[in-house]
């Protein structure tokens, strides 16, 4: 439990660095060089382990589906981050777990009765409550932590199915490598077709310290949790996610002067509370089975 708590208030250290990237590098761009120096990190440790993990051709779309959806994932956060507030972000990305649940119910055959039905339909009401109807506060930007929501959640369930018979860290590898060839790819059709936020641009030494830097703390902060899955069940280091909203309320606050409002809070608790629910209810069940 204490090192899924230190990787969640460590993990918003990630989305900070990317905000201040994100005033000269393009979204895209910042993403990539995350999975990029996250497998040159990881890949002296698989060296010593016993080798470069050879991946089965039966597995090989797997992990390249994997790689491809954290890589749009960070990219439509790390877009996010450049027009919002973290703590806002990650307000909106906290539907996670939400749809974390329905997509376990259809596409692992998890059962999902009406109450956690219901808790998720609460949780996207708390979503819309940080939104705000008519995204007349943030605009377009405000749909970016939802479809990153999405996207990991499924990335989540293909890491289920992989789980039961792969190893965390080579998993983790192959997902950089993976998620760097997708946003390597992305980037070049960027550059042809003049996108802004997908043109890649020459950074400056500070920049890409600062890239290496977030490839580091994203390389340790994941490895912690990583750990911690390994330690502990599911059911009770889950909750630990929310003690993100601490670390990047305050680091939005000393770095970039942002402050969560009123309503934005009252959308949190909502979320949160919802999200609880649901995992009070599938440990709950879990005691029943055994």
């Amino acid at each position: 439990m204490a090192m899924m708590a230190a990787g969640m208030l460590w993990i918003p250290c990630i989305d900070a660095i990317a905000k201040v990237l994100g005033e000269h590098v393009p979204p895209g761009q910042i993403a990539a060089s995350r999975f990029l120096f996250q497998s040159l990190l990881l890949l002296p440790l698989l060296l010593l382990a016993g080798g470069l993990p050879r991946v089965p051709w039966r597995q090989l779309h797997l992990h390249a589906a994997r790689g491809a959806l954290i890589a749009m994932a960070t990219a439509f956060f790390f877009t996010a981050l450049k027009y919002m507030p973290i703590a806002d972000a990650i307000a909106i990305f906290f539907v996670e777990p939400l749809i974390l649940t329905l997509l376990s119910g259809l596409f692992l055959g998890e059962a999902v009765g009406w109450r956690r039905m219901t808790a998720v339909l609460v949780g996207f009401l708390g979503a819309l409550i940080v939104i705000r109807p008519g995204f007349g506060w943030a605009g377009w930007p405000a749909l970016m932590p939802l479809l990153a929501a999405a996207c990991f959640a499924v990335y989540l369930v293909l890491t289920r199915r992989m789980a039961q018979t792969g190893d965390a860290v080579q998993m983790q590898f192959w997902a950089g490598v993976f998620g760097f060839l997708t946003m390597a790819a992305v980037l070049a059709f960027g550059g042809i077709v003049e996108i802004p936020a997908l043109t890649a641009v020459r950074p400056d030494l500070r920049e890409w310290g600062l890239l290496f830097a977030l490839g580091l703390v994203a390389t340790a902060g994941h490895m912690l949790v990583v750990h911690a899955f390994r330690r502990a069940p599911a059911g009770v280091l889950a909750p630990f996610q929310y003690l993100e909203i601490i670390s990047a309320t305050v680091l939005g606050y000393l770095i970039f002067d942002d402050f969560p409002d009123a309503v934005t809070w009252t959308g949190v608790a909502v979320i949160i509370g919802a999200g609880m629910y649901v995992f009070h209810r599938e440990r709950k069940l879990a005691r029943i089975s055994n």
